[in-house]
């Protein structure tokens, strides 16, 4: 499971939030439209979604109506207009919380933060398991066939979002933004050097690893290919 959904059409806007909420320990997807981001509701499990009012065509509030039809996930309604009108059709409409544009991000987390703790989704319940690896981003324990392995903080990321996209190709870069974040200074050749720390705890013989596979020119995938 996803953390965050954020349904947000302004690029810029959007990334700064993403990126900030990986930064802050969350996984995130997202979306810059209502229907792609309906469209991915109806295959995958998100946490919480992070809902812009003024999107192209279907707008925040007809989002929500349908969000709503399907279950009860959290929703936190981000938007300019902040008048008590807009605001009381925001929950007439199913959001759980609203935050008025501009925000601080930090107000943002702690909401996000709340609306987890409070629906028992997120960072609360996630396991994560495969290739006889098992990690619980609640305790944040790691452990292979039962035995409980010792990772640093950024080895843990690293092998939570590896889990997370399972069988899928992730770039060097996507890592580095992911665990770091894009404006960390630490150069992004740090990513090589903790898979190699990572392998050496995780897999059987680090020589020849078969959990966290390096894939040629782009970056590396966690167990075999989807």
């Amino acid at each position: 499971m996803t953390d965050i959904l954020i349904i947000e059409d302004d690029p810029e806007m959007g990334q700064i939030i993403k990126d900030f909420m990986i930064k802050e320990g969350f996984s995130a997807r997202l979306c810059p439209t209502a229907e792609e981001a309906l469209e991915l509701l109806e295959g995958e499990s998100f946490g919480i979604v992070l809902l812009d009012v003024m999107l192209p065509k279907m707008s925040g509030y007809e989002t929500c109506t349908e969000i709503r039809k399907k279950g009860d996930i959290p929703i936190l309604m981000m938007s300019a207009m902040t008048d008590e009108e807009s605001k009381l059709l925001g929950y007439e409409t199913g959001a759980d919380d609203y935050i008025d544009k501009p925000f601080s991000i930090k107000v943002l987390t702690a909401k996000v933060r709340a609306l987890m703790k409070r629906s028992g989704g997120g960072e609360q319940s996630g396991k994560l398991s495969g290739c006889g690896i098992e990690l619980d981003t609640s305790s944040r324990i790691v452990t292979r066939d039962g035995a409980e392995l010792k990772l640093n903080a950024k080895e843990f990321e690293l092998l939570r979002y590896l889990m997370e996209h399972s069988g899928e190709a992730v770039s060097k870069d996507e890592l580095f933004n992911a665990v770091w974040g894009c404006d960390c200074f630490t150069e992004p050749s740090t990513v090589s050097v903790h898979i190699r720390w990572l392998r050496e705890k995780i897999e059987r013989d680090p020589n020849s690893p078969e959990v966290i596979r390096t894939v040629w020119k782009v970056g590396y995938r966690f167990g075999e290919q989807k």
